[in-house]
């Protein structure tokens, strides 16, 4: 379910940015499926390395990372490509906000109990 919503999202995305671009509804869920496994294995890895970093930013420099493991993905899918690191960077913080407001829409999202 999480794979389908980062899909839709990163196709939401890809209408409201110039910079990114998704074929069809295929080449966006292939990248919503290695998105997933790129911030399972490398992104924490990222992360750790950049702690002195995010300290110092408060936490911003994580966006730089998140933006990083996007064009990472777009350089590998077919089909996906964003152009420039600013329009990256927009599109992990849009494709963050589009996900969550899916995600809460389809009853995926985290509750407290």
């Amino acid at each position: 379910m999480r794979i389908l919503i980062n899909s839709v999202a990163l196709l939401a995305v890809s209408y409201v940015l110039e910079g990114v671009e998704v074929t069809g509804f295929g080449s966006a869920l292939v990248a919503a499926a290695v998105l997933g496994l790129v911030n399972v294995t490398l992104r924490p890895v990222l992360l750790l390395l950049t702690v002195p970093i995010n300290i110092v930013t408060l936490g911003l420099f994580t966006f730089v990372v998140n933006a990083a493991m996007l064009m990472l993905v777009a350089r590998v899918v077919a089909g996906f490509s964003i152009n420039g690191f600013g329009s990256g960077l927009l599109a992990t913080i849009m494709l963050s906000i589009v996900s969550s407001i899916l995600s809460g829409l389809a009853g995926t999202g985290h509750r407290r109990r």
